[in-house]
């Protein structure tokens, strides 16, 4: 529709600019009064023609823009309640701040807790898997092996000016996007340009991004001053360890590489047996070119990554069948190529229509699914969707990211990842130490070993200083490449052959290598596992659960809006409050003996002991997402209410603790206890 109507105003301006060039002509060369007038009258109503698409074109527009308007006054109202309550603030607030940088607040710490040890217990203690703590600060050495101090780079522009620095992608993103909402006038022809730039802008290099910025005029936002070509950034924080500066560091952009290099001693720790996981929490740290969107994008972060080791001839898993029912929204390259939506996909399904490349990474995401759900994400605002072609490393088998929708859009909040044997190989050349595994045979087995045999001499003569990265590329090739690359070889004499390292073709002639087979006799079989990676961004899990688990409801009086987090007793920062109905000495003494049975239970509360009316005191916890406050209206009995029913229950003093730890635990649901137990209900409750 929206088009359509681009067409129709782009051909309605048309004849609105024919008809007044009419108008003019006529009034030039003296033409009849009746014939200027009728001539003005059909300039004025294609005028009202054109003023009348535009409307339509505008209220197409302003529809999505309603929505935005929206979502945005949604996220500046949760913003303002998460800053006001301390979940997070801004870092060094008092100095003005610094971009990219949040401290967590007390409640803010708790949820963090609450869903790091959920992590824990869901993947750690359910798979068995071996968690380590490994330093923040990393050798360059170990990055150079990883490709993350040559790769792991962001396309950057500078104010030739002020010397301030922009993403290019998002310079160019944010006028696209203006440019569809706000500008009438642009043609159906361009409005396609710009949305297929849109949907292209990752593969386009610095050069093409250059072009695009300067064909469109942006200039840099704050002062409207020329920008400079983009040109890469590297996004690690550099240092040096030690007084010497001989030796120099990173502070680790992710937290896997800490696994992979010790690898070869979990593997004897694991009695040289696969599979297994090793998992890790801890701080990543990227020096964001311009942070934005809060939690979302920040220069140090929570990661909880686990590398699961894996026979890549046998990528099954025993626990398959577990997830293997769950249904929910899968969004396949082939949908998002042909531009459809995600649907609803029983994964049992996608693993054996080899839509999901393998059972141990479908396993993954159906754990990850029942995480996500099981912290209170929606499960209708949670997608998993997978790479295209174009966004996946060389090496990759498959990847699937976790994505959820937020007032920002979808955002992905975990990333899974078969990264086959690439990280273990790439430490194995670099270090020089086999980061592999052993398969011993009952029987010696007599099997075809493929050799390629790179003749250096030759290779060294026709690539020079590229001849290492030839010939890892030509040591790396699958069997089958390589009988295929033999065949075409001794059929024209020569091949071109793609070297990723290089980013381009060479050509190949028959006297560089020899590939042939030889039987031989082995006791045992070894080989470099795959690695499936689910890495988890804690702190954009925690934003989209904020999201998820804010509403609004009228107060009792209907004058004014209270907030509430509905956060599932897993999570919530505290789980239940102690309010003295009265300031009494006798309700406070068995507050106090309610609040020592809950320590010993090990259940966080809070005790308040103020004046104001009980209504304000369950808003003001409602508001920190407490699901059960326990009033004390007696000395033998107190109640309980759950924070979003708003119903009460009453409830013997000595029975408290155990029926709050039965529903936090999850032992029990609200409905398990409401049946149990005498509801209450109270007219002088002001809420």
């Amino acid at each position: 529709m929206e088009d359509s109507l681009r067409k129709a105003l782009s051909e309605k301006q048309a004849a609105v600019d024919a008809q007044g060039g009419a108008v003019r002509e006529l009034k030039a060369s003296g033409a009849p009064k009746d014939a200027i007038d009728a001539a003005v009258q059909e300039l004025n109503a294609l005028k009202l023609e054109k003023a009348s698409i535009e409307k339509q074109l505008q209220a197409a527009l302003t529809n999505g823009n309603d929505n935005a308007l929206s979502r945005d006054a949604f996220r500046q109202a949760l913003v303002n309640t998460l800053e006001r309550r301390l979940f997070y603030i801004p870092s060094f607030k008092i100095y003005r701040g610094v971009a990219g940088l949040y401290d967590y607040g007390p409640p803010g710490c708790a949820v963090k807790s609450n869903v790091l040890a959920f992590w824990r217990q869901h993947f750690v203690l359910e798979e068995n898997m071996l968690e380590v703590d490994c330093p923040c600060v990393t050798p360059e050495i170990v990055l150079k092996a990883s490709g993350h101090v040559d790769k792991f780079t962001d396309l950057m522009v500078k104010d030739e000016k002020t010397g301030t620095c922009y993403r290019a992608d998002h310079l160019l993103k944010d006028f696209c996007k203006e440019k569809l909402e706000k500008d009438l006038t642009i043609s159906g022809e361009k409005a396609a340009e710009l949305k297929h730039i849109l949907a292209v802008l990752d593969d386009l290099s610095a050069e093409e991004l250059g072009g695009k910025i300067k064909e469109y005029g942006i200039t840099a936002p704050d002062t409207k001053n020329p920008l400079s070509a983009p040109y890469p950034f590297n996004l690690m924080f550099q240092t040096s360890i030690g007084p010497s500066g001989l030796s120099p560091g990173y502070m680790r952009p992710e937290t896997a590489q800490g696994i992979f290099v010790n690898f070869k001693d979990l593997y004897y720790y694991n009695g040289n047996k696969l599979p297994f996981a090793a998992a890790q929490i801890g701080q990543a740290f990227r020096n964001e070119i311009s942070p934005r969107q809060g939690l979302l994008r920040v220069r140090e972060f929570t990661l909880a990554e686990i590398e699961h080791f894996v026979d890549p001839d046998d990528k099954s898993h025993p626990k398959f069948s577990e997830v293997a029912n769950l249904e929910f929204l899968m969004f396949p390259r082939g949908e998002q190529v042909s531009g459809q939506s995600a649907k609803r996909t029983v994964l049992g399904e996608a693993v054996s229509k080899g839509i999901v490349n393998n059972e141990t990474l479908g396993y993954f995401i159906g754990r990850v699914y029942l995480f996500l759900t099981g912290l209170g994400i929606d499960k209708e605002r949670l997608r998993f969707r997978q790479h295209l072609a174009n966004e996946m490393a060389h090496y990759a088998a498959d990847c699937w990211d976790a994505e959820i929708e937020c007032s920002y859009g979808w955002i992905e909040c975990v990333g899974i990842a078969d990264r086959s044997a690439y990280d273990l190989r790439a430490h194995t050349d670099k270090s020089g130490v086999p980061l592999v595994a052993h398969e011993k045979f009952a029987e010696p087995r007599e099997v075809e070993k493929l050799i390629i045999a790179p003749v250096k001499k030759e290779l060294g003569l026709a690539f020079k200083g590229n001849q290492k990265m030839v010939v890892e590329a030509l040591e790396a090739m699958s069997e089958k490449e390589a009988m295929e690359m033999k065949a075409t070889l001794e059929s024209t004499g020569e091949v071109g052959f793609h070297v990723c390292t290089l980013g381009k073709d060479v050509t190949i002639t028959k006297k560089m290598l020899s590939i042939s087979k030889e039987k031989k006799k082995e006791h045992q079989r070894v080989f470099t596992p795959s690695v499936i990676e689910p890495s988890f961004g804690i702190g954009r899990i925690i934003y989209c659960l904020y999201e998820h688990s804010f509403y609004t409801r009228p107060s009792k009086a209907g004058d004014e809006q209270l907030n509430v987090f509905r956060f599932p007793p897993l999570v919530a920062p505290i789980k239940c409050t102690v309010f003295p109905l009265v300031q009494n000495q006798q309700y406070e003494e068995v507050a106090k003996s309610i609040a020592k049975s809950l320590t010993a239970a090990g259940i966080s509360y809070k005790i308040d002991i103020t004046g104001t009316s009980i209504g304000k005191r369950y808003a003001r916890t409602d508001e920190l997402g407490v699901p059960l406050a326990i009033t004390v209206d007696s000395t033998s009995s107190v109640t309980i209410r759950e924070r979003d029913s708003k119903d009460q229950i009453r409830v013997s003093v000595e029975e408290v603790a155990s029926v709050v730890k039965e529903v936090t635990d999850g032992q029990s649901t609200w409905a398990d206890v409401l049946w149990r137990y005498p509801t209450h209900s109270s007219a002088s409750v002001d809420e």
